[in-house]
């Protein structure tokens, strides 16, 4: 029984290193997202949006009369 209780502790330590390096991903991501002052993120977007055609509203309209 003993290589069994083995073979379930790499399983265990293999699941938690992945967990880990899933955290490190995620949490480097957001960094990355975060790093972006809002006039960069507005123009991103901005740009996305011409990429995709679609046509800009006019400020203060609401998007939900249509």
């Amino acid at each position: 029984m003993v290589p069994v209780m083995r073979w379930w502790k790499v399983a265990g330590l293999a699941g938690l290193a992945g967990v880990a390096a899933t955290g490190v991903v995620v949490a480097r991501g957001q960094r990355q997202r975060n790093a972006y002052t809002p006039d960069e993120v507005r123009e991103r977007l901005r740009a996305r949006a011409a990429e995709a055609g679609v046509e800009r509203a006019a400020p203060g309209a609401d998007p939900a009369a249509g």
